[in-house]
């Protein structure tokens, strides 16, 4: 069953309790480092952006949380990345294990700098 969203409390609100909390710790971390980015639903997935440029995505699955920081985010965090499962621009944080919210704070702190570089 696919559904779409609208908002991300919708998406959030869609999950079972124990990975909404893990989703609403994900949200906040990026709002905490990037309180300027602006929020959506993208991809099906709780998008954000910076000078209307692309940020970071996440989203959850029924093993692990998604979290998308394109290319540069990944490439800028791959040796603290190397123990998660990954794809291009993508990194699963597997629900078993602690969700390294710290990690998620450096990588969107990364990606606000490199939007703000590209914006001027």
């Amino acid at each position: 069953m696919e559904q779409k969203f609208t908002t991300v409390d919708e998406y959030i609100n869609a999950f079972p309790e124990n990975v909404q909390d893990f989703l609403k710790k994900i949200r906040t971390t990026i709002l905490d480092n990037a309180p300027k980015a602006t929020e959506q639903m993208s991809y099906g997935m709780p998008a954000y952006k910076t000078n209307n440029k692309p940020l970071v995505y996440f989203g959850a699955f029924s093993k692990h949380i998604g979290f998308y920081a394109t290319p540069s985010g990944h490439k800028e965090f791959e040796e603290q990345l190397s123990t998660y499962t990954q794809g291009k621009g993508s990194v699963q944080f597997p629900y078993k294990k602690p969700i390294p919210y710290e990690l998620i704070a450096q990588i969107v702190k990364f990606r606000v700098s490199r939007n703000l570089k590209a914006f001027k």
